[in-house]
């Protein structure tokens, strides 16, 4: 019998990011809220390059990643230069 395993994602990075020290809540705003001081806090993360990365390759579709938005995200994907 041949069985498959999948493999978990390592994420222990997410231990080290500013993130998980601070709360989700400025991370997964409400729709229309200001992401201002999620990308602040991304911006002093050392973790920001991983967590984009990680973001990019699992096609996260909300939330503040990396210090960019879903729509910037979109757009870095798609190699827009806005």
């Amino acid at each position: 019998m041949h069985t498959d395993t999948l493999t978990p994602p390592d994420l222990t990075w997410q231990e080290e990011a500013l993130c998980a020290q601070t709360g989700g809540d400025f991370f997964f705003p409400e729709p229309g809220s200001s992401v201002r001081e999620a990308k602040r806090i991304c911006g002093l993360c050392p973790i920001r390059a991983t967590c984009l990365e990680y973001a990019l390759t699992h096609d996260m579709r909300f939330g503040v990643w990396g210090g960019l938005s879903e729509k910037e995200r979109h757009a870095l994907r798609r190699g827009d230069s806005r």
